[in-house]
């Protein structure tokens, strides 16, 4: 049985943990929907390219080829990695001017990947407009303020994290005396609310915690990566730091850094090649770096890091991904829904829409409380004015 004072500790928890992240909970839940929906919006404001009418067995082009056609249009440029679509028969070569980690000019080729056929010539990233998901997006994982504005917005889910725990010991406390569902329409507006928050709450407590746990790792990607690069990574490569990289001319032969991959990892899908760099954090200036990921539903969420030295084209390592980065990987696409297809992200919209009306009822129940406590305190401000004025005569 809990006591009148515990009950008083939780309600304090729980009231000033909601109303701190209340408002930006609410605005990651309103940026979120769309982006639960990112791909099939994102096909629909623009329809993938045509693509040349090709049996389904048509092996891919040589990747060297592509690169070299890249190199072509833009001589004077560095091509810094290769991705090949796991979903498209497309592959995308970004480029730079310069090999600045932080170049604002890098661009993107589309090619067509059967026929080495060029289908888009993107223009720089930082020349392109600015999209309605690309701000939805920027403003869900950082509020325009990069890393400093993810650790806030984690700090934030903390909070959340805390008022849900906090809001399920409240729970049955307050409740024990209603049937499950209850909401007293024919009571005060305040209760109404209350009965509705109560409901809401319980119903999708599992489902705002996963995504507030979630959330919470997602904004620790920047700080978690960066950990794994200068500990492990850093310890695997620490020959090579502070040497100039290979001239892109002397670089082993792309398509065999590919196939290289494919042979560690077989049964897996080889998605990008990064090119040697002795600017990166840590410095690679010997190694191409690939990225490989499974087929099935949750191994397709999980990425395996290759190491291919750039003058042999042999393996030097599959890098080892350690635990709290397997647990990002997971919690990222469990965040947006991405495991079950269309149906998931439509039970996952409603679960959202339901956490904006949670939202939305907690503020409503504050400040009606707040106003009835004014009214309340002016009532007897009232009084005693009275009985000061019959003191008076």
């Amino acid at each position: 049985m809990f006591k009148v004072k515990n009950i008083r500790k939780w309600f304090w928890v729980h009231k000033w943990t909601s109303l701190i992240c209340t408002l930006f909970l609410l605005e990651l839940c309103i940026t979120g929907l769309p982006l639960i929906f990112l791909e099939q919006i994102d096909n629909w404001i623009n329809p993938p390219l045509s693509y040349a009418s090709l049996p389904a067995n048509t092996p891919m082009a040589n990747l060297d080829s592509i690169v070299n056609i890249s190199k072509q249009h833009y001589p004077k440029q560095f091509v810094r990695s290769v991705y090949v679509d796991d979903d498209e028969p497309a592959v995308y070569v970004y480029m730079t001017p310069t090999m600045k980690p932080d170049d604002d000019l890098g661009h993107s080729i589309q090619f067509d990947s059967r026929t080495a056929k060029i289908l888009k010539d993107n223009p720089p990233f930082s020349q392109q407009p600015e999209t309605f998901l690309g701000v939805m997006l920027s403003l869900h994982i950082d509020l325009f303020m990069g890393l400093p504005g993810e650790l806030f917005l984690c700090l934030m889910g903390v909070l959340f994290v805390a008022a849900i725990f906090s809001g399920l010991v409240l729970y049955g406390p307050f409740m024990k005396k209603l049937d499950f569902g209850t909401v007293r329409y024919n009571r005060s507006r305040r209760l109404k609310w209350l009965d509705l928050h109560n409901l809401l709450g319980i119903v999708i407590a599992a489902w705002i915690t996963v995504v507030g746990l979630t959330g919470i790792m997602n904004d620790l990607a920047v700080p978690l990566f960066g950990l794994w690069n200068n500990t492990e990574v850093k310890a695997l490569l620490q020959s090579q730091q502070g040497k100039g990289s290979l001239p892109q001319s002397e670089l082993s032969s792309v398509q065999a850094a590919f196939d290289t991959a494919r042979r560690t990892l077989p049964g897996m899908t080889v998605t990008s090649i990064v090119f040697p760099d002795d600017q990166g954090k840590p410095s690679r200036p010997y190694h191409y770096l690939l990225w490989a990921h499974g087929n099935e539903p949750l191994t397709s969420q999980l990425f395996y890091p290759m190491l291919v030295d750039a003058r042999t084209g042999r393996l030097t390592a599959v890098v080892k991904m350690p635990w709290y980065l397997r647990s990002l990987e997971v919690s990222r696409p469990l965040h947006f829904g991405n495991y079950g297809g269309l149906p998931l992200k439509i039970i996952w919209a409603l679960f959202d829409i339901g956490a904006i009306i949670l939202l939305i009822s907690g503020l409503c129940i504050w400040f009606a409380r707040r106003k009835s406590r004014e009214a309340w305190l002016e009532k007897i401000l009232d009084s005693e004015s009275i009985n000061n004025h019959e003191n008076v005569y």
